[in-house]
């Protein structure tokens, strides 16, 4: 018995010394783990010195994960730190600060290219494009960011000549900051197994654009982007303030006028402060234009509103990393004018039986996307009811898209109507005069305004005959007798 219980006593110590060497394993495991993340911290905290603390707790949070939008869209949205500007000094290399503030302002930023150059042929653009009252309302910003100061030198008197009215004018500014303010470029992380150099232009054009989002935050209601090597189509600021008051009432983040690279990207001006930490806390991690898609994310707009035509083309030959040859064209581009719907802000319904996500919205816009439809029967509308009566002069409505060319209207008309009732929700006109029928899928009509003596509330599509096709609606143009602010 004194055996046994001697036994089963050391058989006890020894699972009691297994026990604590599997918890010194453990402490030293999880010391290890502690040290590693401080040290990430810390690295972090001395490599991006020139971040603010709002970022420096975004870093921290986002460190072991992937850019992740639906995780911190929330947390990104509402942290007001991010209001604030960087604290970085700029250099105004010709021009002065803006003696008023405008409704949008364009940014370019500008760099040494070994072959070709193309910003005065950017900026002469903007200008010769823009009529005398759009010039009014446009502020442009060039940063010169490259290191090499005879360039800048060189370039600022180029623009100097070139443009010295819109300089007087205060329509032109040309800024630089200081390699100083720089964070290290060098002995990056090689995502995407990007050759070293790669890593380095690409971080250090996030770095420029986030000094000059930063520098345009207060200037304008709006800011949009433009690269160093971009044509402008006629009257682009008309265009633009035409799709921003047809957006009235809806969220938005980022609304494109191109499809290629950062070109052609409109934000409201309040947004640049939390979109410049976001390219300096992120700018080693991968081009500028996939951030872009990440911050859109982050403020839960997710998907793209990109208009057509485009209003900016890339004319660059030559890339402005390496002098490599960049042949992008946007196909969509449309240089002279051309003629942009009004599409005031409106309610829009339907009865018919809506397919998955294609909602009576996205006919209404020059977004690229359309209203889909299960067949529809006869009696069977689509309504729009505008918020303010309107004069019309113009409505075009096209159905059916190039690879759906059977899914049209084949037997529909055109309606306006006057003298709205019901609720907010379920407003309606009483009477209705019918403009005209469809025809191979397609309705248009000029001069509404000499046929309809009274100011239109409503407009809708009628179907007048069942079909068996599904019915797709790709776009409803509606242009007012009188500008939206007027």
């Amino acid at each position: 018995v004194t055996l046994l219980y001697a036994f089963l006593h050391m058989r006890q110590n020894l699972k009691y010394f297994d026990k604590m060497r599997c918890l010194r394993k453990r402490s030293a495991v999880s010391f290890l783990g502690v040290l590693v993340i401080c040290l990430l911290f810390m690295n972090l905290y001395i490599e991006d010195g020139y971040v603010l603390e709002g970022d420096k707790q975004l870093i921290r949070e986002t460190a072991t994960h992937q850019l992740n939008p639906e995780r911190y869209v929330h947390t990104f949205k509402d942290l007001s730190n991010f209001s604030g500007s960087i604290n970085i000094s700029y250099r105004y290399l010709a021009g002065t600060p803006l003696p008023r503030k405008r409704y949008l302002t364009i940014g370019l930023s500008s760099v040494k290219r070994k072959k070709g150059n193309y910003l005065l042929e950017t900026i002469k653009s903007i200008f010769e494009q823009s009529s005398y009252e759009e010039l009014k309302e446009i502020a442009v910003v060039v940063q010169l960011a490259d290191f090499d100061s005879a360039w800048c030198e060189g370039m600022v008197q180029d623009i100097s000549q070139k443009f010295a009215h819109h300089i007087i004018a205060g329509r032109l500014i040309v800024i630089h900051v200081p390699e100083e303010y720089y964070p290290v470029l060098d002995g990056l992380k090689r995502n995407y197994n990007d050759p070293e150099d790669r890593v380095k232009f690409r971080s250090k054009q996030n770095v420029d654009y986030a000094f000059l989002l930063n520098f345009c935050a207060n200037l304008s209601d709006y800011y949009v982007m433009l690269e160093d090597d971009v044509r402008c189509s006629k009257n682009f600021l008309t265009a633009v303030k035409k799709v921003i008051t047809s957006r009235e009432g809806s969220y938005w983040v980022t609304l494109e006028f191109s499809k290629l690279g950062y070109i052609g990207k409109l934000y409201h001006s309040h947004d640049l402060p939390r979109l410049a930490h976001f390219l300096l806390m992120f700018y080693q991690e991968m081009p500028c234009d996939w951030l872009l898609i990440h911050f859109r994310g982050l403020l839960a707009q997710k998907e793209v509103i990109r208009f057509k035509p485009s209003l900016f083309q890339h004319m660059g030959y030559y890339s402005s990393y390496k002098g490599a040859e960049n042949k992008l064209k946007d196909d969509d581009f449309e240089e002279e004018s051309f003629d942009i719907p009004d599409n005031p802000p409106a309610n829009l319904h339907t009865n018919m039986n809506v397919f998955e996500n294609y909602e009576a919205s996205k006919a209404y816009s020059s977004v690229d996307e359309y209203f889909w439809g299960k067949a529809p029967s006869t009696g069977d509308f689509y309504g729009i009811v505008f918020e303010k009566p309107i004069k019309i002069s113009k409505i075009k409505v096209v159905t059916g898209t190039e690879d759906r060319q059977n899914d049209i209207l084949h037997h529909g008309a055109l309606e306006v109507g006057e003298k709205i009732v019901g609720s907010k929700k379920g407003r309606q006109c009483t009477t209705y005069l019918r403009l005209g029928e469809f025809k191979n899928g397609n309705f248009e009509i000029t001069d509404v305004e000499h046929k309809v003596l009274f100011d239109i509330n409503c407009m809708r599509i009628l179907v007048t005959k069942s079909q068996k096709e599904w019915l797709i609606i790709r776009s409803i143009s509606v242009w007012t007798s009188q500008t939206p602010n007027q």
